[in-house]
């Protein structure tokens, strides 16, 4: 009797003990459409001496849109747009991005994972973004400054520092 009780009271402790570890280690899940309001405004990133990317993003009702110019010595050179949806099944957004003078059409899946960080590979690796060798990450240093990484095989490849252009 003593081992059947001694058994069952280890049972017990080891159960109480893994349900406590498992709700140490789930995370709160991030509300993607809220955090994505962060980039909501006209932002301008230096990219050399006579060169700048000036980018804006407008809400559009649950989802974002947003115009792209390269400017050249003052003219614009290339301008692009964006559409940015919410994919409420995979939690990302889905990212259109389309080009005057550029391959017409790329797409990425978006994601916040962190309220600073965000990641994005193209929409061809989504289940397997680890396995992706083209991916960019966000840092959200400030409310009008972000930093843009561009990684290549896992080595950041282009960095752009955004500000945000006050109106």
């Amino acid at each position: 009797m003593k081992k059947i009780c001694l058994t069952l009271t280890i049972v017990v402790f080891l159960l109480i003990s893994s349900k406590g570890m498992q709700a140490q280690t789930l995370q709160t899940k991030l509300n993607q459409v809220e955090l994505m309001k962060q980039y909501v405004g006209t932002w301008k990133a230096q990219i050399a001496k006579d060169t700048a990317m000036i980018f804006d993003i407008t809400p559009f009702g649950n989802a974002y849109e947003g115009n792209i110019n390269w400017i050249v010595k003052g003219q614009i050179i290339n301008s692009g747009k964006w559409l940015w949806g919410y994919d409420k099944k995979r939690d990302k957004f889905i990212v259109e991005e389309l080009w005057k003078y550029i391959d017409p059409v790329r797409i990425d899946a978006y994601w916040f994972t962190s309220d600073n960080t965000a990641e994005s590979v193209p929409l061809y690796n989504i289940s397997n973004p680890e396995l992706s060798s083209s991916k960019a990450k966000l840092e959200i240093k400030s409310p009008d400054l972000i930093i843009h990484y561009f990684l290549r095989d896992n080595k950041v490849v282009n960095t752009y520092t955004y500000t945000r252009e006050k109106k």
